[in-house]
Order: C-alpha cells, then sequence, then structure tokens
C-alpha cells in the first residue's frame, strides 16, 4: 500500500500542486489523469522518491521514503519497474542486454541465470524471438513491450507506467493494455499508470485519480468516475471521449 500525504511541489514560484493525498491499494492499478502540464508525470517521480516534496509525505511499507537515506533510498527504488513514456532503451545494445541491465547493475547472478530470467521475462510479453534483435529494429509497440520486460526482471512490488500507450495506434495500445492488466495478475503488483488516453483508462484502471487545477481534484473507482458530476472530470472525460472518436 502507498499511501499519499499532503503532498505539495512547487518549482520555484511556479505551484505544481498542493494537498495532494490519496491512498493506493495494493493489487489495484490506480490512474493518474489530467490535462497535460498537471503534474503526472512529476507525482509519479515523487511515489519512488526521485524527487522531494515541498510538504507532506508518502508512506511505502510503514515508512515515510522521504525520510530514508541514500542506500534505503536506492533499496526502495529496487521495488519499483517503471515502464517510461519514450521506453527509455539504450540503442547500443540489442533487446536481451537492455532487459539484463538491471540484473547485471543490481544483482549478483551470474550469466545462465541472467539468460534463464532474460528470456522468462521476455517470454511474458511475447518477444521471446526478438532477443538478439537490434534496438533501432523495434517498432514502437515493441519498444514499449521490451521495457516493461526490464521493468518486470527484478519482480518488483510495484509497476509505474509513465503514458504506455502514448504514440500507439490503437491495436497495439489495446495490446499494451493487456500486457499491463496480464502483469498485474500474474505478479499480483501494484501498478500506477499515468496517463492521459481516457480508453486506456476504462480498460486497465481500478481507480482513478484525477489532478487539476493544482489539486487532487477527484479520486475514485471507475464506476464511481463513470456516474460523477464533478464539472472539470466531467468536462476532461467528455473531451477526451471526443478526440478519440474523431
Amino acid at each position: 500500500m502507498i499511501e499519499i500525504k499532503n503532498l505539495k511541489k512547487s518549482f520555484g514560484d511556479l505551484l505544481v500542486w498542493e494537498g495532494v493525498s490519496f491512498t493506493i491499494e495494493e493489487g489495484d492499478i490506480t490512474a493518474i489523469i489530467g490535462r497535460s502540464g498537471c503534474g503526472k508525470s512529476v507525482l509519479l517521480k515523487h511515489i519512488n522518491a526521485l524527487l522531494t516534496p515541498d510538504e507532506g509525505e508518502i508512506i511505502i511499507d510503514e515508512k515515510n521514503i522521504f525520510d530514508l537515506d541514500y542506500v534505503d533510498k536506492r533499496l526502495l527504488r529496487q521495488k519499483f519497474g517503471v515502464l517510461f513514456q519514450g521506453s527509455a532503451l539504450f540503442d547500443s545494445i540489442n533487446t536481451f542486454e537492455n532487459v539484463a541491465f538491471p540484473l547485471r547493475y543490481f544483482t549478483n547472478q551470474n550469466e545462465e541465470e541472467i539468460h534463464e530470467n532474460v528470456m522468462r521475462a521476455l517470454r511474458y510479453v511475447n518477444l521471446e524471438n526478438a532477443a538478439q534483435q537490434e534496438t533501432a529494429e523495434l517498432s514502437g509497440g515493441m519498444r514499449k513491450r521490451v521495457g516493461l520486460a526490464r521493468a518486470i526482471i527484478l519482480e518488483p512490488k510495484y509497476i509505474m507506467y509513465d503514458e504506455p500507450t502514448s504514440g500507439l495506434d490503437p491495436q497495439t495500445a489495446d495490446e499494451i493494455n493487456g500486457l499491463i492488466l496480464d502483469m498485474a495478475r500474474q505478479f499480483d503488483v501494484t501498478s500506477i499508470v499515468v496517463t492521459h488516453d481516457m480508453h486506456s483508462v476504462l480498460e486497465v484502471a481500478d481507480k482513478v485519480a484525477f489532478l487539476d487545477q493544482q489539486k487532487l481534484s477527484w479520486f475514485g473507482t471507475i464506476d464511481e468516475m463513470k456516474q460523477s458530476n464533478q464539472k472539470d472530470l466531467v468536462n476532461f472525460i467528455t473531451a477526451s471521449e471526443y478526440q478519440i472518436k474523431q
């Protein structure tokens, strides 16, 4: 469980948001939505302590992560797998080595163990046959799947997805949504999805946090969202659905 309590963040005189409080339950898929520039990715970077708030705390495993020292923060981050918006693959190495990188950096596994674990992760994302493929040869959807294989390679307790369907065609986006659901079920992980894609939200999320007007404007379940009369949330959803239909 991740408890976010009264977070405030500014960059200089620019207030990003304040008073942000909600709880991410174990095993849930929680979507963080909002307009571009509302601080969705900034919040994601707070959850694994890459950024420190002006005020507030985040409790993980009964500890305020901002009170941890450098070593303990590094250990905390190993509990998180991250699928970055642009996949963040290393173009100078192939698919296998991209997925193997966290094992070589964070573990003492031998080459046989690394090979076994990397191939298992690639099987999960249906890319076992692409192990030796060069990164430059991968399609956008394949890059996302390689990034996801790398995100799960250390068997994380939490997976964070930053705009996982951005730039993908609808069919490939649906494949990624399916993988997000599969990862949650197979590994019993807690998932956090930052997205502006309402189709993806409706497909995968259990709960939704809506950032708007420099605060957490709304939080609740998918069913509660569908029935909500909160004006800003309704306007955001309506605009998103219009863009999808267009």
